[in-house]
């Protein structure tokens, strides 16, 4: 039974993680609620992400239960830890004894501040999708892992590279959506801008009686000579505030009549 509740549990918190695509999404929360799924499914005290770029650690987060721990720890990881091992492989680091660790000058830093934490084993994946990798999910242990049950501490690491796939895919697709919304939004302006143009080309060209390429003559020359954006001068024609003389005589046109 504990194990069917954990398999609903994780699968509840897969779907969370999928879901990506919403207004308001913010990365920390999300790999905040990561962690928080992971200390719950794991019985770990802490949990964190690093996010990391070019090998360098760009982003922490860590689960709301000791937060603080957490980013200590993910912090202290600057000359070599768990998460830059994991990330550098593109494997898990499996769950390793911060004492023996400690004693064998293993990640010298970071043990010596999991020991004042009464951190007692950690152990980290990727957050990976396909070769891409991001970073790496890191689980702070209270207790030493149980070896005489090696089924039970490889379902552990399993659950949370689980975990971090279904992160790493959530925050790729994320990317994904944010470029296509952004180019989406550039060409959507970019149409309404020539809109605008034509517009204003159009209005010039049937209150001078000239031709319509002799409005945009004057459109262009007009933004030209006073350095501003084309659709910025296009816009005054339309809310009829442009200087019309001007105007008129960037086309070649007398102020007086048509040209």
């Amino acid at each position: 039974m504990r194990y069917a509740t954990r398999e609903i549990r994780l699968a509840s918190a897969l779907v969370e993680a999928a879901d990506t695509l919403v207004e308001g999404f913010e990365a920390t929360r999300y790999l905040q609620r990561l962690s928080d799924h992971c200390v719950e499914l794991l019985n770990a005290r802490a949990a964190g992400v690093m996010l990391i770029d070019g090998g360098r650690s760009v982003s922490l987060a860590a689960g709301s239960r000791d937060e603080q721990v957490a980013l200590d720890l993910l912090e202290a990881q600057h000359g070599g830890g768990p998460c830059l091992d994991s990330y550098g492989s593109g494997e898990p680091v499996p769950p390793v004894s911060i004492r023996i660790a400690h004693a064998d000058a293993r990640w010298p830093d970071f043990t010596e501040r999991a020991l004042r934490h009464d951190i007692v084993t950690t152990f980290a994946v990727p957050l990976r999708r396909r070769e891409k990798l991001l970073g790496a999910l890191n689980v702070f242990v209270p207790t030493l892992p149980d070896t005489t049950a090696a089924d039970d501490v490889t379902s552990e690491v399993h659950v949370a590279q689980a975990l971090a796939d279904a992160a790493a895919l959530g925050l790729q697709n994320r990317s994904t959506y944010a470029q296509y919304r952004d180019l989406s939004g550039q060409l959507q302006e970019a149409l309404s801008s020539r809109v605008r143009i034509e517009q204003a080309k159009g209005m010039l060209a049937e209150r001078w009686s000239v031709r319509a390429d002799r409005a945009f003559m004057a459109l262009r020359q007009y933004a030209r000579r006073h350095r501003l954006p084309l659709d910025q001068v296009a816009r005054t024609v339309i809310e009829g505030v442009e200087d019309d003389a001007e105007l008129r005589r960037e086309s070649g046109g007398s102020a007086d009549g048509p040209a």
